[in-house]
């Protein structure tokens, strides 16, 4: 059974089709410093058969040493079009290259296939960060029947707190998981509270 949330998501993912910007979202997470780190990444899509969100990256950023350091992270993602809020809180997973399990490289691969060869030619490029002067020749071809780079990840959130927030109608309901079955269908709590 599908968690009210998830519902309330893909519908607001529906409604805000048109919008090219619904499908970003703002992902956040913690330095090894301690202070905040936050930037907009691209939704891809959902884990077969699970809660979990997916996003890519380049395992050269911030991100892969944020999330090494701290995997909890939350996504705030607002849709203009509806006036709806989610923030999402979670676990945050990086699949990468020399990650082993076979699940998560066969998942990694099919996102890899999944995105555009644009997208995929990002991976090729200089070490994000870096001062431009210092920057080295970049790799502009890839073969589109080669399978993912080096340096491209999918990070999974698992989530485990959901809010979420209707301002057309004044509503908020916040969602909690209260864990698995043997199946790993989760079950969620939720509570409608005060916006």
């Amino acid at each position: 059974m599908t968690a009210l949330w998830r519902s309330l998501l893909s519908a607001s993912l529906d409604s805000n089709s048109h919008l090219k910007h619904a499908s970003y979202f703002q992902l956040a997470t913690v330095k090894p410093d301690g202070r905040p780190a936050n930037r907009t990444v691209v939704f891809r899509g959902f884990v077969e058969g699970t809660d979990k969100l997916q996003v890519t990256t380049d395992s050269r950023t911030h991100k892969i040493e944020e999330i090494s350091h701290c995997p909890y992270g939350e996504i705030c993602w607002y849709f203009t079009g509806s006036w709806e809020q989610f923030r999402i809180q979670g676990k945050l997973d990086i699949i990468g290259e020399k990650d082993m399990d076979p699940v998560s490289c066969l998942l990694r691969e099919k996102v890899w296939f999944a995105s555009s060869l644009r997208s995929r030619l990002q991976y090729l490029g200089p070490h994000p960060h870096i001062a431009l002067s210092n920057t080295e020749d970049v790799k502009n071809s890839l073969d589109p029947c080669t399978g993912p780079v080096g340096t491209f990840c999918l990070l999974t959130l698992d989530p485990d707190q959901v809010d979420y927030l209707n301002l057309k109608s004044n509503q908020r309901i916040v969602f909690k998981r209260l864990g698995g079955d043997v199946d790993g269908n989760c079950q969620w709590m939720q509570q409608e509270v005060n916006p």
